[in-house]
Order: structure tokens, then C-alpha cells, then sequence
């Protein structure tokens, strides 16, 4: 008998990310109402920058799970929006370094707090026992299918 016990429509549920894309458009609305004028996506590169400033587009490409045009159009918006700024590597300048602005710097607390108060809302009702085994399970999934030369 196969480990897979889910049933057919169930099973494009499981690989779509339904909660995902919940999460993900709580987390929009919140930015809205809360006057806080970035996308989901362009939120998640900076999150990344701020773990650590000046990545390559590379590096964001591999942080994120997105391709290089998506990087580079989000980088665009955000440029526009000045909170990073490109550097050109002075090793190669093939590479951009990509930097926050102070602008962006200002953003992080309250994205941060935006950010938190969606998971408690998303965990609502759901026990600390309950998120270890989902995060077990998860990561264990994400094993299996991620060759360990790329981690």
C-alpha cells in the first residue's frame, strides 16, 4: 500500500500551497491597512537583505526560489522605490551587490511585527506540539525532494 493517502483533489491542494497563499495575502492586506506600500515578494527579498546586506542577485535568486527575471524586476521596484541600491562587485563587475537603503532599514521593524502578528493569527487554535510536527514533516518533504548539493 502506498504511503500516499491523499485523495486525487486533495492531493493538488497539498502541492498548490493553500495555506501558503493564505498566509501570503493576510500578510498583503496587513501591509495595506497598515499604510506599508511593498508587495509580498519585494518583502521577501528584504527580509533576506536583512539577514544580510549585500547579497548578490544570485544569492537573493537561491534565498528566494526564484528565477533570475523575477529577481531582477523585483530589485527594478524596489530601486524605484529606494530602498536598495545595486553596486556593480568590484571583483567582477558582472555581479551586482544588492544594498538596502536607510529607507528600507526603517521598514524592517514594523514589516517584522506585520509579519508576526499574521502567523499568530494563521496559528490561531493550533498547538506548539502541532507546528513541531508540521515543521518536521515539512522540512523532512523538502529533504526528499532537494538534492543536499544545493543546500
Amino acid at each position: 500500500m502506498p504511503k500516499n493517502q491523499f485523495k486525487r483533489g486533495e492531493l493538488y491542494s497539498f502541492i498548490t500551497g493553500k495555506a501558503s497563499t493564505a498566509i501570503a495575502r493576510r500578510l498583503q492586506k496587513n501591509f495595506k491597512q497598515a499604510g506599508v506600500d511593498i508587495t509580498i515578494e519585494q518583502w521577501s527579498v528584504l527580509y533576506h537583505l536583512w539577514k544580510q546586506d549585500g547579497q548578490s542577485q544570485q544569492q537573493l535568486c537561491d534565498a528566494t526560489f526564484r528565477d533570475k527575471p523575477s529577481i531582477t524586476r523585483l530589485v527594478d521596484n524596489l530601486e524605484k522605490l529606494q530602498l536598495v541600491t545595486r553596486v556593480a562587485n568590484k571583483d567582477d563587475r558582472r555581479i551586482n551587490r544588492i544594498y538596502l537603503t536607510q529607507q528600507a532599514n526603517l521598514l524592517q521593524a514594523q514589516t517584522m511585527e506585520l509579519a508576526n502578528q499574521t502567523l499568530n493569527e494563521a496559528l490561531e487554535g493550533v498547538s506548539n506540539e502541532q507546528i513541531e510536527i508540521a515543521k518536521e514533516v515539512l522540512q523532512k518533504v523538502y529533504d526528499n525532494l532537494t538534492p543536499s548539493s544545493t543546500l
